[in-house]
């Protein structure tokens, strides 16, 4: 069985630390999707092959931390810009049974593995598309990213596809300081018309530090 440092209660100190807390059911959710992750989507190559000893702390639990960006309850709906195999989307959309999470990507291997871990988890809550994030047209409450586009990219899109009042959690790196022109990045997004918080995380909730960027549109 796996100790702490790379286990559920990861999870469940993420998710508390954001302000809530990960029920039984939902721990059981996230145990199937990480045995679905070793089994299936590191093999295809989803994830790297060595990643399947830190799953928890630099997948799972990393992608919960994402819900800080809504403190007063979950969005309605979020757009996970470059999922991958479904982070941060699939924790996600664990974590919140009523928020409808769709997950893009432009390669078609990885949408095959994220139909393959819709039927797998029996999630109702998921919406899978193939596509790239520049061609989305839509206005969105919400939006996730775990650095599959540079983040002036996810500035700008930010910018163009955020609802009024809605709201883009960026992860921007796992290390003790932030990347060094994130002072640039939130003038940029102030001058985008957004504001800007970066949001450290504790080294003492996952393995490491973490620095998220929420970024807020006005409503």
């Amino acid at each position: 069985m796996p100790g702490l440092s790379d286990s559920v209660d990861l999870a469940a100190r993420a998710v508390s630390w954001t302000g809530r807390d990960l029920t039984p059911d939902q721990a059981v959710a996230l145990e199937q999707y990480a045995r679905w992750l070793q089994a299936e989507a590191i093999p295809a190559g989803g994830l790297g092959p060595r990643e399947g000893e830190r799953i928890w702390a630099r997948h799972l639990a990393d992608s919960l931390l994402f819900a800080a960006g809504w403190p007063s309850g979950p969005p309605a709906e979020i757009l996970d810009v470059g999922t991958g195999v479904g982070l941060p989307g699939i924790p996600l959309a664990i974590l919140w049974p009523e928020t409808r999470v769709t997950l893009l990507d432009r390669g078609g291997r990885r949408v095959r593995l994220l139909h393959r871990a819709a039927r797998v988890l029996a999630m109702s809550n998921v919406v899978i598309a193939q596509g790239d994030a520049f061609a989305v047209a839509d206005e969105w409450e919400g939006i996730v990213a775990r650095g599959a586009l540079r983040a002036p990219e996810m500035v700008g899109l930010s910018a163009r596809l955020l609802a009024p009042g809605g709201t883009t959690v960026l992860g921007l790196s796992r290390r003790a300081a932030p990347p060094d022109r994130t002072r640039d990045l939130m003038g940029i997004a102030e001058a985008m018309g957004l504001e800007p918080q970066l949001l450290e995380v504790p080294s003492e909730i996952l393995d490491a530090p973490a620095w998220l960027l929420i970024m807020r549109a006005s409503g």
